[in-house]
Parts: C-alpha cells; structure tokens; sequence
C-alpha cells in the first residue's frame, strides 16, 4: 500500500496493517510492532483513550497497606460521626446522664410535698406575698429558708426541690 492510503486509514487500521507487515518478515510466530525497533524509528504507540473513572476504578488493585489504612480511616470517621452526630456516649457521660435524670426524677416527686408543707404554714397568705416580691432567682432561697424544700428526715433542703416548688407555687397562685 503506498503512503497516501496509509494516511486516509484510521489508527485502527494503521496498527493493524503495520502488524501483518511485521507478523509476515518475522520468522517467530507472534512478533508485536512494539518489539520492533529498528531503522531508526519509534515503535509505534497505541492511540491512548482516556479511562472514565469507573474503568480506573475497577481496573485498581490496591495493596495490603492502602487497604489497612483505608480501613483505619473508615473507622476513625464512623466514630467522629457516631459520637459527633450519632448520639453515641462513652460510659462516663451515660453515667452522668442517668444521675441527672435519677436526680431530676427525685425532685419532681418531692415538689409536691414542698406545695403540701407551704399549704401546712398558718401564714401562707402573708408567705406567698413576700415570695411573690422576691426576685426570680432568689424564690428557692426563700423557700429553702422558710423550711418547705427540707423534706421529712432530712437535715438540710433540697435546692432542686426548692426551685421546682417555687414554679409551681407561682403557677398555682395565678
């Protein structure tokens, strides 16, 4: 074939008859234009076409150390999002927690045994006016020190308690 009919052939056809011609010269049986290097030209190279990432992807073999510190990674961020966003607790803080709610669930069993002790008082009209007058914050003070937040066998008020009582006195009086 002269050159012109070489040139108006696509690379497809290029390569293949670039390798009848080697495959007829040659005395081995599969001999590839690539092993061929002699003349003083460039072994022909194969037109490359870009892979798409799925073909990179599935064509990746990756090695025993990618794949341990890959799986190290996947659970360092399972466990930054567990705990993070998850709601995962470590045993601390889960004791923590149970002893703030236990705490909590024992003063509003006790509050209505405050509101029962300041019914009890012969001066609660005059009482629940002062209470009325003092500062929001400064309520449980007052109801710690008039006796009520300190429930029976106790020797000292229960300031939750004291809090929680003063609410429901404010709400009970309106």
């Amino acid at each position: 074939m002269d050159q012109d009919k070489v040139s108006s052939k696509t690379a497809k056809n290029v390569w293949d008859f670039e390798q009848d011609r080697v495959n007829k010269t040659s005395s081995s049986p599969v001999k590839n234009v690539w092993d061929e290097d002699s003349g003083g030209r460039k072994p022909m190279q194969q037109i490359k076409k870009r892979l798409s990432l799925g073909e990179r992807w599935s064509a990746a073999r990756p090695t025993k150390t990618v794949v341990f510190w890959s799986w190290v990674g996947f659970i360092i961020l399972t466990m930054i999002v567990g705990f993070g966003w998850g709601g995962w607790v470590t045993g601390g803080s889960a004791q923590k927690m149970a002893d703030t709610t236990a705490k909590d669930a024992v003063a509003q069993r006790l509050i209505p045994i405050c509101v029962t002790q300041f019914n009890q008082d012969s001066g609660k009209d005059q009482k629940l006016v002062a209470l009325k007058g003092t500062d929001s914050w400064l309520r449980s003070d007052y109801i710690e020190k008039q006796g009520w937040a300190t429930m029976p066998g106790e020797a000292k008020p229960d300031s939750l308690v004291a809090e929680g009582c003063a609410k429901q006195l404010m709400l009970n009086s309106q």
